[in-house]
């Protein structure tokens, strides 16, 4: 971090070698006082690819010109419109273009796959997650032990970090997983904290699960389009992912899955629903389900094709960029923040603690920063003056500066602006 100056010249130096920031210009920006925000939460909600508004618009008029016929006649048939997603989507995650869905929404995937991969049985029902995942898997998860019959008062292992500790140790989560032995139906993680930005190692406790006789899955919701994921070589069991985050697809936007290839055409149990059934007999309308022979077997429901519109225009500008690229600058990026962060924060003697991993395998782009002394008054400023950010309490910000539209420039302006809120 010595080689990174806090200085104008360094970070035009810096932005003007980027080969991806020609990718800020295809993204809409909110403006403050007349220039754009600094943009630091897509980690939260991804900002608006420029191509948005026309792939909606020509799904719009395809839908008044050809009205059900649109379903086959549109320019990307609504039928099989979840197709043309595939293939971007499986290089997007590491994975087989058979192995990856897009569909529903976040929890709901989880809770489907979920059906598939957490089959409690004898002394085998704990699921082992870690302490604070983002809310919405802690009540997926308590709800499935309690659907079985369990107590996730004892059923569901959170795992918390050493006393005096923000992160897990990779070694810790191992012997965890290696104690509970023969109890362990399930390990879940998200691949990065919501919380504290902490990138786990998907492959380790992937391997060590499977040693324990477990499954393992992974909510990716802060994972997909912040790391290169190898999903299908890691052998995970299944994952899920949302695309209003990194992957820029819109508020509430449709998520997706993976099963690994191992799984796919195995009896396995799962909740049907017409668009998992083999699609070259759908609409015979027979009694009996027949599961598609891909991760598509766990769709229920048609495709909904306005938001799938919007995020084939995101997973078009991923498959541009490269992920290997964009995690590349992320790198670069993220190490500058914690640079500038660092340095303003030694200059104005304030206390702020970087609870993220310094170690750049150990995180994606987000940085969360524990305010120590500071309330929620010096996040406001921030936002006062053109930082979007993002709020934890009791006293955590969390920003992330994104590869795919956020620059060097945007980095040193912050600190710029942390150093005025602070004083």
């Amino acid at each position: 971090m010595s080689l990174f100056e806090n200085t104008p010249d360094f970070a035009l130096r810096m932005d003007e070698k980027d080969p991806l920031r020609s990718f800020r210009e295809e993204f809409l920006f909110p403006q403050h006082s007349g220039r754009p925000v600094i943009y630091f939460t897509g980690n939260s909600l991804g900002l608006q690819p420029k191509g948005a508004a026309a792939a909606l618009k020509q799904e719009l008029d395809d839908w008044a010109t050809y009205g059900v016929e649109g379903h086959f006649h549109a320019k990307h048939p609504w039928y099989s419109y979840h197709e043309e997603l595939t293939g971007c989507t499986a290089r997007l995650v590491g994975a087989l273009e058979e192995e990856v869905v897009v569909m529903n929404q976040l929890t709901s995937n989880l809770h489907f796959l979920l059906v598939s991969f957490y089959r409690p049985e004898g002394r085998r029902r704990k699921i082992l997650t870690e302490q604070r995942p983002f809310p919405s898997d802690t009540y997926a998860f308590a709800s499935q032990i309690a659907f079985h019959g369990g107590d996730p008062d004892s059923d569901l292992i959170e795992m918390q970090p050493r006393q005096g500790e923000h992160t897990l140790r990779l070694e810790d989560i191992q012997d965890r997983i290696h104690a509970l032995g023969d109890e362990l139906a399930l390990v879940c993680f998200g691949g990065v904290n919501f919380y504290t930005g902490q990138a786990f190692d998907m492959a380790a406790i992937t391997k060590a699960a499977h040693a324990a006789g477990a499954s393992a899955g992974f909510d990716l919701a802060h994972a997909a389009g912040n790391l290169c994921l190898s999903l299908h070589d890691w052998d995970v069991d299944f994952a899920c992912w949302c695309t209003y985050k990194y992957l820029n697809s819109g508020p509430g936007s449709v998520a997706g899955a993976f099963v690994h290839q191992r799984h796919l055409g195995k009896d396995l149990p799962r909740f049907a629903g017409w668009w998992g059934h083999d699609k070259n007999e759908r609409f015979k309308m027979e009694r009996t389900f027949k599961p598609m022979p891909t991760a598509e077997a766990w769709q229920v429901s048609n495709a909904p094709v306005f938001s799938m519109a919007v995020h084939r225009v995101a997973l078009e500008q991923f498959d541009r960029a490269g992920m290997a690229n964009l995690r590349a600058k992320s790198v670069q990026l993220t190490n500058y923040l914690q640079f500038i962060i660092e340095g303003v924060a030694k200059e104005a003697e304030a206390r702020l603690e970087i609870i993220t991993p310094g170690n750049a395998d150990e995180r994606g782009c987000q940085l969360s920063i524990l305010a120590h002394g500071h309330g929620k008054a010096l996040f406001n400023k921030l936002t006062e003056a053109g930082v979007i950010a993002d709020w934890r309490e009791p006293n955590v910000i969390r920003v992330a500066p994104v590869p795919m539209y956020n620059s060097f420039e945007d980095v040193r302006r912050f600190g710029q602006i942390l150093k005025a809120a602070l004083s």
